[in-house]
């Protein structure tokens, strides 16, 4: 008997460029093989880290919008930003959660945020993508819905990830769209993260630490 597919789950923010081009990647697999897609507020998983995303670093903020623009382009996918970034997600993530986190609701909403340029900041604003949907707009800002939202990040949080776009293969995380090969790659030859090399990677010793 072969051993089961290992489970994967994907873990993004509609706030995330990158999680766009990755999803635009990912929708393939989706056909094949079942994915659990978990919007989640990268907003808290930055803050639950001490982090900054590279949207409020000045310098950094400019080089990574060239960055995921010159990447969407050498990939071929079609990319437009939103007015205005970073923006609040909470809408669009919202919206996801009572859409059912369907590959549909996922792809919807990034096209209009990513493929359109519209803004995903309010309600007002993805409303064309709710009636698409077929949402009502009191599931959107639910008790429910948030919780549901906020159970999806605290998850996510547990599982160690700490950025988005995040693919989970099994117990093993890949974070960013540029570790999509190798995700694949592990996806595909499972033994080759057994390599002892890669084990010990998993103890290497601290050198130094900066102090705060």
């Amino acid at each position: 008997m072969s051993d089961p597919q290992p489970a994967l789950r994907w873990y993004f923010d509609f706030i995330s460029p990158f999680s766009y081009l990755q999803w635009r990647k990912l929708r393939a697999i989706a056909r094949e093989r079942s994915i659990a897609l978990v919007p989640v507020a990268f907003g808290a998983i930055l803050a639950a880290h001490g982090n900054k995303g590279p949207a409020e670093i000045p310098g950094k903020r400019e080089f990574t919008y060239r960055h995921v623009l010159w990447q969407a382009r050498r990939e071929g996918v079609e990319l437009r930003f939103p007015p205005a970034h970073p923006f609040n997600p909470l809408a669009a993530l919202r919206l996801c959660v009572a859409a059912g986190n369907t590959p549909e609701a996922v792809d919807a909403i990034f096209d209009w945020i990513w493929t359109q340029g519209q803004a995903g900041d309010s309600i007002e604003a993805l409303n064309p993508v709710v009636a698409a949907l077929g949402v009502e707009i009191g599931a959107i800002g639910s008790d429910q819905t948030k919780a549901a939202l906020r159970a999806n990040t605290e998850s996510a949080l547990l599982a160690g990830v700490f950025g988005v776009p995040t693919l989970s293969i099994g117990n093993e995380l890949f974070w960013g769209n540029d570790a999509h090969d190798f995700a694949l790659d592990a996806l595909q030859h499972p033994d080759w993260l057994e390599d002892p090399e890669m084990q010990r990677l998993k103890q290497l010793p601290v050198g130094v630490q900066r102090r705060a």
